[in-house]
């Protein structure tokens, strides 16, 4: 199989590309490594991640933006069997500075890809990164109960598929990944390709590089290892559910081999794997030895204060379920920082 991987030097795309490379399949990565640039950091991040990957000479690296139509259809060649599209600017504050911006890479980025797909090759699957933003503030609708350490949902486990999106706030990142969700089911209905959107909750794992408005549970390690004051916006009862990345990729396979010809999952950790922040501090002082600076600040616009994965639908779907429990995915990733 012949594999485009945009975004491939990040988190989910570089775990999907050394999957395949694995496999013995041909790889292609598009990716401009503006990850640190888009968080004002200095440090270079996703350069690790493809510089890890040049062991595999069946990885091909392409240099480019999925807002640049050439630097896409470059990256296409003459064709591929399957895209995994995990390009995206992942920040809300980044997207209330840039709106611009934002809505280019999210939005117009997604629709040059599908473009692409649909010109060159459009029997190739198509698998979209989407999130769980795109949902807005209608989850805060769902009845939630406070505890000591979290807030838990009354009367479900989980949000799932026919969750409302309209009619609330989103923020502006969550609007910008909305529009190229919407584009990938489009592209399904009017041109017949086979498409897959996965409105994704909290993913993390080894060569993941946290900021604080993105990749928190990896933010919250290297704080402490650092020594440095961890921001808690609230009460830090809020929770999410977290999926280990080697989970995420196994789910987006399961659709490309499948006989699936399009769909929309909701995918996360679910009930068995979601944490709350105060939960996940006390978890991480007692594995590092080390007592956590925290620094209480007010709540931020748009962020839930519960937020669990129903995924029924795509274990059910998929005959996928995560394998490695959130303690086992936090074990990995603090042996991974700490030996960096």
């Amino acid at each position: 199989m012949r594999i485009l991987i945009t975004g491939g030097a990040g988190l989910i795309g570089s775990r999907a590309a050394e999957f395949y490379a694995k496999k013995g399949d041909e790889v292609i990565i598009l990716d401009n490594l503006g990850r640190s640039k888009l968080f004002n950091s200095k440090e270079e991040t996703v350069t690790h991640n493809l510089n890890w990957l040049k062991q595999f000479t069946n990885i091909q690296y392409i240099e480019g933006d999925v807002c640049n139509k050439k630097d896409v259809k470059q990256a296409f060649g003459e064709g591929v069997d399957a895209v995994i599209h995990a390009a995206g600017q992942p920040g809300i504050r980044f997207s209330v500075q840039f709106p611009k911006k934002d809505f280019n890479i999210n939005a117009l980025g997604t629709l040059n890809v599908l473009e692409c797909i649909r010109q060159v090759c459009p029997d190739a699957t198509f698998v979209y990164c989407s999130t769980n933003k795109v949902y807005g503030e209608n989850v805060n609708r769902i009845l939630i109960r406070e505890l000591d350490t979290r807030y838990e949902y009354r009367f479900v486990k989980g949000v799932a598929e026919h969750t409302d999106v309209d009619q609330t706030g989103h923020s502006l990142y969550g609007v910008s990944k909305y529009i190229g969700d919407l584009y990938v089911q489009e592209y399904a209905y009017s041109y017949g390709i086979k498409t897959a959107v996965f409105r994704m909750s909290c993913i993390y794992g080894t060569r993941q590089f946290g900021f604080e408005d993105q990749g928190w549970i990896a933010w919250f390690i290297i704080s402490m290892l650092q020594g440095n004051i961890i921001n808690i916006y609230g009460n830090g009862k809020q929770v999410r559910d977290a999926l280990y990345v080697d989970d995420v990729v196994k789910a987006y396979d399961a659709f490309i081999k499948s006989d699936i010809p399009h769909g929309v999952w909701n995918i996360g950790g679910g009930i068995e794997n979601s944490v709350s922040l105060l939960e996940l501090v006390a978890f991480l002082e007692e594995e590092l030895s080390i007592k956590a600076l925290l620094t209480f600040k007010d709540w931020r616009p748009f962020d839930q204060k519960i937020y669990i994965s129903d995924i029924n639908k795509v274990s059910k779907d998929l005959c996928w379920y995560p394998k490695i429990s959130i303690n086992t995915g936090c074990r990995k990733l603090i042996k991974w920082l700490k030996d960096r």
